[in-house]
């Protein structure tokens, strides 16, 4: 008993000299443990007077929880010094220059879609827009699609359950605008449209867009006018371009677009199938069913109306062969476009 008082110090003293936690835990075993040093002074209060031993134990007792209180404030500071180190370690000053950042950029889909308005801004169009669920009438019965014919059937076009659908082009924004501002107007309509393919040159969402104008004494001669310096002004290029005859429900007559192929400059090569032309866009008369359908008087008003696909515009100009791959969300692929 007369060396406890020694014990305790020199137990005090190794848990003040450690310097790390799996040490301290060491010396608790060493001292405090089942068969630790302290605990060991216990077995030796059978040699002692009974009236000497409540006394003696309290003492040992008093000891140990002595070196216990200094053991967890040991471990209080040891553990508060781990954390001060971690942090120190892991510490950011947030007010440095990034590190690695780089400049973003436009979509290739955004950067043709933008450039488009703004050349037919130039001319004298307004961009309008509308939503992208539609209904029957501004999407088929407006524009003058019988009731059989094939865009209403099932596998082009996405139906919701209440009847409406996911718009197969942008035109109904046109019947919206005729309804709204009446003539004359000129508009492009661009937007995301829906239609039931997928493959490498479609996809089941693409991006058109249409014009429409609508005035007195509006001509066939207007309509091939503004197209051709639009592809001209658009591919930067001397172009040349052809009409053929076609069918849409809402012109009359109507027109496909081709234009001279943009790689070969006419001559033929893969791309355009060594024909010298791309099918670019369809475009046509507005069938006077459209105009009354849309409040607009067929007698006194004509207009014209086109429309074409803003990813194969995309396609075209920046040389890409694969539409999947404007949305496929590949850094890769879309950093390419940052400084175009």
């Amino acid at each position: 008993m007369q060396e406890l008082s020694s014990l305790v110090e020199q137990a005090l003293a190794e848990v003040a000299e450690c310097a790390g936690l799996a040490a301290l835990d060491e010396v608790r075993v060493r001292w405090l443990g089942k068969k630790g040093t302290l605990t060991e002074q216990l077995k030796s209060l059978g040699g002692l007077p009974a009236a000497e031993r409540p006394a003696a134990g309290q003492r040992i007792n008093d000891a140990k929880a002595r070196v216990q209180e200094a053991i967890e404030a040991r471990r209080e500071a040891l553990t508060r010094e781990e954390i001060e180190r971690a942090l120190a370690a892991g510490r950011i000053d947030v007010t440095l220059p990034g590190r690695g950042e780089r400049r973003g950029g436009l979509h290739p889909v955004t950067k043709a879609r933008l450039r488009i308005e703004a050349l037919f801004q130039r001319a004298g169009f307004d961009v309008a827009t509308g939503p992208e669920i539609e209904d029957d009438f501004h999407n088929f019965e407006a524009l003058n699609f019988p009731p059989n014919h094939p865009a209403r059937a099932m596998h082009d076009t996405f139906y919701f359950p209440d009847g409406k659908l996911l718009r197969t082009h942008t035109s109904p924004v046109q019947i919206r605008a005729m309804l709204e501002r009446g003539a004359p107007l000129a508009v492009v309509a661009p937007g995301r449209v829906y239609r039931c393919d997928s493959d490498m040159t479609h996809s089941p969402m693409f991006h058109q867009i249409e014009g429409l104008k609508v005035g007195e004494a509006v001509s066939f001669a207007n309509l091939k006018a503004m197209l051709h310096g639009f592809l001209q002004a658009f591919f930067e290029q001397d172009l040349a371009m052809r009409l053929r005859p076609s069918y849409f429900p809402f012109t009359e007559p109507s027109a496909e677009v081709d234009m001279s192929c943009v790689f070969c400059g006419g001559e033929g090569c893969r791309t355009c199938k060594h024909t010298g032309w791309l099918e670019i866009a369809g475009c046509g008369m507005v069938h006077p069913n459209v105009l009354m359908a849309s409040g607009i008087d067929a007698e006194r008003y004509s207009g014209y109306a086109f429309g074409m696909g803003i990813d194969r515009l995309a396609m075209l100009r920046y040389g890409v062969n694969d539409l999947r791959l404007f949305f496929e969300n590949d850094l890769r692929f879309l950093e390419q476009f940052r400084t175009l």
